[in-house]
């Protein structure tokens, strides 16, 4: 009797480990799109500039640690390449639709992630779906689809230019979906600091290269006061934090409990929207919201009953699949298949 009441209490304990932590990640995540949309709203446009700061972060304190380590890499340098490539273009389209949209919108199109990781894992990987997991994401879409409505001026929309905002955050997600389905390649190796690390090294020198030549004009023009650089920071430790977190969550829950955690952070955009911005949020992105949940809700119901997934690197049968991640991430973004 007490060995199963100590069993059956520490797994409730973990289980709310495991929701404090997810809700923590939510809020880092919630932190890059405030940090982010303060930016826009300062008259900075400087996308990958912002962006630069937290991979430069991972590439230094990651980097050293595998330094430290002095063992060969274990996935290719040029796949990290592509991924740091994928990455930082996600990014910053997503950064950038802040000039033209809401932070409301911006965070609930990111689960348009959903969408694109079954296409690419469906022909690139061979990943099967149930009908309910087909279901549970065009739930999802259709949820997302009321939001473009809300923007295209049905209800009002916030931001200066709402649709293009919104085109360049599912643009966005593309990027962030290919970042998902190039990590599940390399987090196979089981190395999380070295995926982290050349995310970050190759994120920074491929943000350097693109600032140099896309916002050297923009920089020049900026009046830096304390609050633009208060603004950077912040968005640099909140990056640095989620990109730190996300892999331990997905590590301990797998992506279902991830993909319900963070959909708390649309929620906080509401927040911000409202008592920082001072804007009225409308009864679309409300009823959006909902029917997103219940999308989510039925795919994640049956999440961990995928078809066979092919084995790759001639046969290797103990490579592990998350189907989906947080696209949404963050966002999205680009630890998902840690």
């Amino acid at each position: 009797m007490n060995i199963n009441w100590c069993i059956n209490n520490e797994a409730f304990l973990r289980i709310l480990y495991l929701l404090f932590l997810g809700q923590v990640v939510s809020f880092v995540m919630s932190l890059m799109s405030f940090t982010s949309s303060l930016v826009a709203n300062l008259g900075v446009d400087a996308p990958l500039t912002l962006q630069f700061f937290p991979y430069l972060a991972l590439a230094l304190v990651y980097g050293s640690i595998l330094l430290y380590r002095r063992h060969k890499l274990l996935v290719p340098w040029y796949w990290y390449v592509l991924l740091g490539f994928v990455d930082v273009h996600g990014n910053y389209l997503v950064n950038k639709a802040f000039q033209y949209s809401s932070i409301t919108s911006v965070t609930l199109l990111d689960c348009w992630t959903i969408a694109w990781v079954i296409v690419l894992t469906w022909f690139f990987l061979g990943t099967r779906y149930s009908l309910w997991q087909f279901l549970g994401a065009a739930t999802c879409v259709l949820g997302l689809g009321l939001v473009l409505l809300s923007d295209a001026g049905v209800g009002g929309g916030g931001g200066t230019r709402p649709l293009l905002g919104d085109i360049l955050v599912i643009a966005g997600t593309l990027f962030f979906a290919l970042s998902n389905v190039g990590e599940e390649f390399c987090v196979k190796k089981k190395d999380r600091v070295e995926v982290v690390s050349m995310i970050g090294l190759f994120g920074t020198l491929v943000s350097a290269c693109e600032i140099a030549i896309l916002e050297r004009k923009s920089l020049e023009s900026v009046t830096w006061s304390a609050e633009i650089i208060t603004a950077f920071a912040g968005y640099a430790i909140s990056g640095f934090l989620f990109y730190t977190l996300v892999p331990f969550v997905l590590k301990m829950s797998g992506a279902t409990m991830f993909n319900l955690s963070v959909l708390t952070s649309d929620m906080w955009a509401v927040v911000v929207r409202i008592f920082v911005y001072q804007q009225q949020v409308d009864w679309l992105y409300y009823l959006s919201f909902v029917i997103v949940v219940v999308g989510l809700l039925i795919y994640s119901k049956t999440e961990k009953d995928p078809a066979n997934v092919p084995p790759l690197d001639g046969g290797n049968q103990n490579a592990e699949y998350q189907i989906l991640t947080e696209e949404n991430a963050e966002s999205r973004n680009a630890t998902d298949a840690f």
